[in-house]
């Protein structure tokens, strides 16, 4: 999002309008995290700095609002670098990812493990202490969210790699983006497994999970052979939406071989799998959900996969758009973090099942259970999320989902859903330019008439559900982005439906005056 917003007096939830997915902020996640050593044998450490990481959200949050005015966008550049040295090709958004590490169990007791990085491509060099202290913070938390189950780990002879993201959320409003993968190293020795992490700026789930296949398959030759794929990769411009990208490499026995890697058309939805969620919850449990979300409440995700859990959680936000959640999203919890759910600001977390015990309080949240075993879905709600959307959109929304195909390819899934709760925007909110007005010459002010904006509405339910949606940060920020934006500027998905819909009525109310 924009980081150039006007101010306004913070509401009564404190948000980061820089962070379109904002992951727990990485200064406070570290500081957490850097007391856990001891706490191996002091659990009771752990949850107080959790709720001293707690208390510090609001006058965190506050401060970053302030400072990301005068913070850059850093656009995507899908076209060849321009020589660049390498740190600033990176910053521009031309590497693929920023490093890639190995994190490792490395046995400290009887039963206890320590996440370890022992491997990692390419090395810095060259930097100044406060650099260099910054990048330990950020490799040990990647440690934490890699393996989020804590300490207590056993060798095994047989695992199934999974796959899951993370992002952690800089001081200055800038993102990383983690992509994991876990398996077990190569040989028939029980061990625990290992993690495969890259941190990237760039967020697209499903292009990271091929680049993954790779490197897994290479891991099952040597640790050697993942060096010059690596290498071949960072040095590739990242493709535009639509556009692929081909890395040359050479595995023995296969020989040489042309891996090409294509980004999904929809670049908006590059990051979502809307069908891992589809299989977890029905149609009707999604608008429950979507519901708690749209007026930013507290949500809790419960499921024993971490990929279920990471892509549920990114998959609720993605369906959300054009807006964007504005206050904390962990899509997977580590276990010395779990006192986050006590924090009393809107949320969307991923819990592990086994953590659930370390739930105390429950009231006031939207505690979702996605395993497949599970005896009930929601475990515990507030109770009115099934009369929040107006009636007659919410059964549209239904009817538009039964378009979807069960065998449908991922961007088929993606359109089918996106569009749907896209439409649900465009007919509640999509008048809200016609209530932008300029003033001021060359140097014109734009201000959104709220009151008029509110009342043009006809409908008593929509009305309803716009006056309550028109208090939350999500809606604030985004006319805060219209507001300073040129007339006449517009771009993107939303506002060419809004053209189609407004079109469309046009046509109709046409035809029964006739």
């Amino acid at each position: 999002m924009n980081a150039d917003v006007k101010r306004r007096a913070p509401k009564k939830h404190t948000t980061d309008p820089k962070s379109r997915l904002s992951e727990q902020p990485k200064m406070q996640l570290i500081g957490t995290m850097d007391g856990s050593h001891s706490s191996h044998e002091e659990p009771a450490g752990e949850r107080s700095g959790m709720k001293r990481l707690s208390t510090l959200w609001s006058s965190f949050r506050r401060g970053k609002k302030d400072r990301l005015k005068d913070v850059p966008e850093s656009p995507v550049e899908a076209g060849p670098a321009a020589p660049l040295d390498r740190e600033q090709r990176y910053i521009r958004g031309q590497y693929f990812f920023e490093y890639l590490v190995v994190v490792s169990l490395k046995k400290t007791s009887e039963k206890s493990y320590e996440p370890q990085i022992t491997y990692q491509f390419p090395k810095k060099d060259g930097m100044v202490k406060f650099q260099r202290e910054e990048e330990e913070k950020t490799l040990k938390a990647i440690t934490l969210f890699c393996f989020p189950e804590g300490i207590n780990w056993a060798p095994m002879t047989e695992y199934q790699s999974e796959t899951f993201s993370f992002v952690m959320t800089e001081v200055d409003g800038s993102r990383k983006n983690g992509y994991c993968r876990r398996l077990l190293p190569k040989g028939n020795k029980a061990c625990p497994p290992e993690a495969y992490c890259i941190i990237s700026q760039l967020a697209c789930f499903g292009l990271f999970s091929k680049i993954f296949d790779e490197v897994e398959k290479r891991r099952q030759i040597s640790m050697a052979m993942i060096y010059p794929f690596m290498q071949k990769l960072r040095e590739s411009p990242f493709p535009a939406p639509g556009h692929s990208v081909e890395i040359e490499s050479f595995i023995p026995e296969s020989g040489k071989e042309i891996i090409a890697l294509t980004r999904p058309l929809d670049s908006w939805l590059e990051h979502v799998n809307f069908a891992t969620l589809f299989g977890c919850l029905s149609n009707k449990e999604i608008l429950l959900v979507f519901s708690a979300a749209v007026l930013e409440r507290r949500i809790v995700f419960i499921a024993e996969e971490l990929g279920t859990l990471s892509q549920v959680t990114h998959a609720i936000s993605a369906l959300l758009y054009p807006f964007s959640w504005q206050h904390t999203l962990i899509s997977i919890v580590p276990s010395i973090l779990i006192d986050v759910v006590m924090a009393p600001t809107p949320y969307l977390l991923g819990v592990q099942k086994k953590l659930l015990e370390g739930i105390d309080d429950k009231s006031d949240m939207l505690l979702v259970d996605l395993s497949e075993n599970r005896t009930e879905t929601f475990i515990a709600s507030i109770g009115d999320e099934g009369s929040i959307l107006p009636p007659k959109l919410h059964d549209e929304i239904l009817l538009a989902l039964e378009n979807k195909k069960e065998k449908a390819t991922v961007e088929e899934w993606n359109r089918v859903v996106s569009e749907a709760f896209l439409a649900f925007f465009v007919k509640t909110v999509g008048h809200y330019d016609s209530y932008v007005t300029s003033s001021g010459g060359a140097e014109a002010c734009r201000t959104f008439q709220k009151r008029a904006f509110y009342k043009a509405i006809k409908n008593n339910t929509t009305r309803h559900f716009v006056k309550k949606f028109m208090q939350t940060q999500m809606f604030d920020i985004f006319i805060q982005e219209v507001e300073q934006r040129q007339s006449g500027s517009h771009q993107g998905i939303f506002h060419q439906k809004i053209q189609e819909y407004q079109k469309n009525m046009k046509a109709e109310n046409m035809k029964k005056k006739h």
